[in-house]
């Protein structure tokens, strides 16, 4: 009974938490990523540190962290050299737009992901999140609605009720 409880209590608690499965990442690991990108040697290096520090910047819980990150990519975004390149990109933008709320630029870009892959689980499962969080939101949306509603129907029988 116990161990039932903890798991509805669970599921209630990620549902409105939002419990997706995208990793975060905290402001030490974007740092060493920074110090790698200053310290690159080579063109090569260079981009690799970049792709490194984009997907540090997109997960993490810092809004100016995450707007950094998708600016960074959607400037090297024309500079991909291959469908592969591009695909990473891609989803990372994604990425960054779900941890912004833009939903729907979100599950745009990881469509675009599954244009060059349809497979690829990654991408599969951040669409799940995103449409997931669309619909959470729309219940709650729709929730807030109705008690607001409810209260001003119970206000103005109220008010009738005082008046009689």
């Amino acid at each position: 009974m116990e161990a039932k409880m903890g798991r509805f209590f669970e599921s209630v608690g990620s549902f409105f938490t939002g419990g997706d499965n995208i990793p975060w990442c905290d402001r030490d690991i974007i740092a060493g990523c920074e110090r790698e990108l200053a310290d690159a040697a080579t063109e090569e290096q260079r981009n690799d540190s970049l792709m490194r520090l984009s997907w540090a910047l997109v997960h993490s819980r810092q809004m100016d962290d995450v707007n950094r990150g998708i600016s960074m990519l959607e400037a090297s975004l024309d500079n991909s050299g291959s469908p592969l390149e591009t695909r990473e990109k891609l989803y990372l933008l994604a990425v960054g737009h779900y941890r912004n709320g833009d939903y729907s630029k979100s599950r745009q870009l990881a469509e675009r992901c599954l244009q060059i892959q349809p497979d690829w689980r990654q991408a599969i499962s951040l669409k799940k999140a995103i449409e997931d969080k669309i619909a959470k939101d729309g219940l709650i949306g729709i929730g807030i609605a109705t008690t607001a509603v409810g209260l001003l129907v119970g206000g103005i029988a109220a008010a009738v009720a005082r008046k009689k």
